[in-house]
């Protein structure tokens, strides 16, 4: 069964990276401030890959109230948070290392958990769960924001072309034991948690990425093929 976006995509474009880089920050600005001034918080997830260099617009920025955010990734492999292929490892190094956000605010994966992939992926739900379920009567968690980028396969979190997952209806966090990139092991968020977001950004950068986005775009249809 497809999951469909409930509104249209809007596309952006722009000549560089640079230009990306501050237009990302200005639309997280706008984002964050409509949610605090809502209701005093900001809930945003974000994706590993190159995304986390593409924040780095954020840093400095004294519109961002860092103290208000609740950050909670969309996807994690299963490695140490130390580790190089950790998204939480990559965020950090990128942005978190270098604004004053507090760290009981970054909820990242718990590292005594890897050997377990099913408790390692409840543990994380009942942190979205802790979240949000005494603040929204929805089925799955709203989040303000969530930020995603896109592999040149078209996946995006850890949800991959063909792969069972993307018809998860159910659970808020899954897990992946066969990801086809590594490392194999992966959590992440599930399709309607990414649907129910208040906003969600895919981010993507580079000339690798114009023919998926390409098919992305203009043949949703495929969707049970590819993510998107």
């Amino acid at each position: 069964m497809a999951h469909h976006a409930p509104n249209a995509p809007i596309l952006f474009t722009f000549h560089d990276s640079d230009v990306l880089v501050s237009s990302l920050a200005a639309f997280i600005t706008k984002a964050q401030k409509e949610s605090i001034d809502k209701k005093g918080r900001f809930t945003i997830a974000v994706s590993g890959g190159s995304l986390p260099n593409m924040l780095k617009g954020l840093i400095g920025n004294h519109h961002i109230k860092w103290n208000h955010w609740q950050v909670y990734y969309v996807d994690e492999r299963v490695v140490p948070l130390n580790h190089p292929d950790s998204n939480h490892h990559a965020c950090t190094e990128a942005l978190f290392s270098k604004v004053p956000i507090p760290a009981e605010n970054i909820h990242a994966i718990d590292p005594t958990l890897l050997t377990d992939l099913e408790e390692l992926s409840d543990a994380y739900e009942k942190l979205l769960i802790h979240e949000f379920a005494q603040k929204d009567a929805a089925r799955f968690p709203v989040f303000d924001l969530i930020l995603l980028g896109m592999g040149p396969d078209g996946h995006t979190a850890s949800l991959f072309p063909g792969h069972e997952l993307l018809t998860e209806e159910d659970r808020w966090v899954a897990y992946v034991e066969d990801s086809p990139k590594p490392p194999p092991q992966r959590i992440t968020l599930t399709y309607p948690v990414i649907n129910h977001a208040a906003r969600v950004a895919f981010v993507a950068s580079g000339a690798a990425k114009a023919d998926v986005l390409s098919r992305v775009l203009d043949h949703p249809e495929e969707g049970c093929r590819l993510p998107g």
